[in-house]
């Protein structure tokens, strides 16, 4: 056998950014590069339509190893595992202690107790974890905070009796005022002197971090990744510094924050996140200048978003919360959670936590993805991303600390300010589809009903009253302007028909018909569908003939100025009048008194609703 190694493709010459560049020309036929190809994203940077080598030339992350300082390529050299988790909200402590011994046989390896205000003893803690060998999974608890030093007092005392190896002993206890202060508007800043308390009871367990920075709440609230990772920095260098400042020791105190962090639809910038979160985690925590290196490793939870969750084409959320679960064990998290498809309008039930957990198992058994480290590592793109992403997110924390620290901004309201701005941009683009929501805003399924399913309220353990001392974030999921419009609509007395009046141009009535179904059926109208017609008057009679409420026009822009106002003026008012596109005619086509348009520049959420109006409804 030959021992010569030959390099493949040596025959061919590379051709160089230059000739990529003069061939891209060419096919564009002289549109705007810059326009038509490059990517202004909403974190504040541009995305080339390629990436080359000689893009990586001036960036340190291609050249960092796993496992080591600043660990952009993951916590670990040998292994990309994480915990699969699922969350338990406990009513009663042996059903919980029952659902959690059954989900541990079924793939689950991590456990999140929600506690809420239950009256904790040590009796509640012996009944929720018996038979649970904690020194072989991860378990989380999470109690009211003003109840987590009692938590970790029972918690300590629980271990000890059983003969527990603390360093076996992985998870976390929950305590979060910041969060509380988003949430609820409600001044935690009194908790904050229980921090270093709570550091202390648990200093002897290593892997059980008790400091959490909960910036998931933040992509739950319609946060861009970028303000996600920038202010999640912020608000762990907030409690790190709090710590340091009481006089824990800076190792311990590093040790003892965890970060539970959203996962959005952006596949590819969210791997990126993980990664640029990590790099710039190390550096903060570097500065504070640990004996270890290894106190500079952020563990993070990531949970998929219910931000882009909808209560309509449900099953649609699998596809989401598959593709972010695939973004957060490529980008290394710890554990992670995956939400249940029906999350948004019921009390998850067995089948879809099972899917919920399934998809993380998937990803695990059958594509391996916990076998490699950092797999995107190296791919041109990526770098370039997790770059991006670290710079922008630098300056989000460089703001915040001129600001005075996270806390500070929080109490300001800045930091909920930016967020809630964000959100209402979002549900604009929503709106305008800009920002498209597959089943809801775009390709909605035009025969589904809600058959009883309504929006969950937000159900929050934590119950207040009376005036908030700060600004809160007002989260409100993406879908919800339409689903709120669709539900109108199906509560209705007669829900609507709307009528294609297809005529002329075969081409362009197809595709228009095709686009004003989509568009209409976002408000839970019946819409039909039609071939063609000869004339406008045998189209119209057919529209009134199955007892349409609106007949839309469907044809080409030239042909508007032929078919619209005979067919307008033959309808003579027995159904609303809507013509699909806006053609050069469209003034003519207004003064002979035709008012409805429906094309790609409408607001399409305040259209239908205006239409909802004029029906009724």
């Amino acid at each position: 056998m030959s021992n010569i190694k030959e390099k493949l493709f040596t025959e061919f010459q590379a051709p160089t950014t230059q000739e990529w560049l003069d061939k891209i020309e060419v096919d564009l036929k002289g549109a705007d590069f810059q326009k038509r190809l490059v990517w202004r994203t909403n974190e504040g940077f541009n995305v080339q339509p390629f990436y080359r080598r000689e893009d990586l030339k001036d960036l340190k992350t291609p050249d960092a190893l796993p496992g080591e300082f600043p660990f952009v390529r993951g916590n670990k050299k040998d292994t990309n595992e994480w915990y699969v988790r699922q969350n338990i909200v406990v009513t009663d402590p042996a059903e919980a202690n029952k659902k959690a011994l059954d989900i541990l046989m079924k793939g689950v390896d991590s456990i999140g107790f929600k506690l809420g205000h239950a009256e904790l003893s040590a009796e509640f803690i012996e009944t929720l974890l018996k038979d649970i060998r904690l020194d072989c999974v991860e378990v989380s608890y999470r109690a009211c905070m003003r109840h987590a030093l009692q938590l970790a007092d029972l918690l300590v005392a629980y271990f000890e009796k059983q003969g527990y190896d603390k360093e076996k002993i992985v998870g976390g206890v929950g305590f979060d005022p910041i969060e509380r202060m988003l949430m609820k508007g409600k001044d935690s800043t009194m908790l904050l002197a229980d921090m270093p308390k709570l550091v202390e009871k648990l200093k002897d367990y290593p892997n059980l971090r008790c400091v959490m920075v909960h910036s998931d709440l933040l992509n739950n609230s319609g946060a861009y990744i970028v303000q996600e990772l920038g202010y999640a920095l912020a608000w762990g260098n907030e409690y790190l510094q709090e710590m340091v400042d009481a006089g824990v020791d800076v190792d311990l105190a590093a040790k003892s924050i965890k970060f539970y962090m959203g996962i959005s639809e952006n596949y590819f910038m969210e791997i990126a996140k993980f990664r640029a979160a990590r790099l710039l985690w190390a550096q903060i925590v570097k500065q504070y200048e640990p004996k270890c290196d290894c106190a500079c490793k952020m563990v993070i939870n990531a949970s998929t978003s219910t931000y882009n969750q909808t209560v309509f084409d449900s099953y649609v959320n699998l596809l989401r919360s598959q593709t972010e679960a695939m973004s957060a064990a490529l980008g290394g998290v710890h554990s992670m959670v995956v939400t249940p498809f029906d999350a948004p309008y019921e009390k998850p039930t067995d089948f879809s936590e099972r899917i919920a957990r399934n998809q993380q198992l998937l990803i695990k058994e059958e594509s391996h993805f916990d076998r490699i480290v950092d797999p995107s590592a190296g791919s041109y793109y990526i770098e370039h991303l997790t770059d991006a992403l670290a710079h922008e997110a630098w300056k989000i924390f460089l703001k915040v600390e001129e600001e005075g620290g996270f806390l500070e901004a929080v109490k300001k309201g800045s930091v909920q300010d930016d967020i809630n701005a964000t959100n209402v941009k979002r549900h604009g683009d929503a709106a305008k589809r800009k920002e498209f929501l597959l089943g809801t805003n775009q390709f909605p399924n035009f025969t589904e009903k809600s058959e009883g399913k309504e929006p969950m309220a937000c159900d929050c353990s934590c119950k207040h009253t009376g005036d908030a001392d700060v600004p809160s974030l007002k989260a409100s999921r993406l879908a919800s302007d339409f689903e709120n419009l669709r539900l109108t609509t199906e509560k209705a007395a007669k829900v609507p028909t709307a009528f294609m009046l297809t005529i002329g141009n075969l081409a362009m009535r197809q595709a228009r018909a095709q686009f004003s179904c989509n568009f209409l059926a976002c408000a839970g109208y019946k819409v039909i569908d039609n071939l063609g017609f000869k004339n406008v008057e045998e189209g119209v009679d057919a529209a009134l003939a199955a007892n349409a409420d609106i007949v839309v026009i469907c044809s080409s822009d030239d042909e508007y100025a032929e078919y619209a106002i005979p067919a307008f003026k033959y309808l003579n008012g027995r159904a609303m009048f809507v013509v699909a596109g806006a053609p050069a005619c469209m003034e003519d086509l207004k003064a002979a008194g035709i008012e409805n348009y429906i094309h790609v520049k409408c607001n399409v959420l305040e259209t239908l609703k205006e239409y909802n109006q004029k029906l009724g409804i």
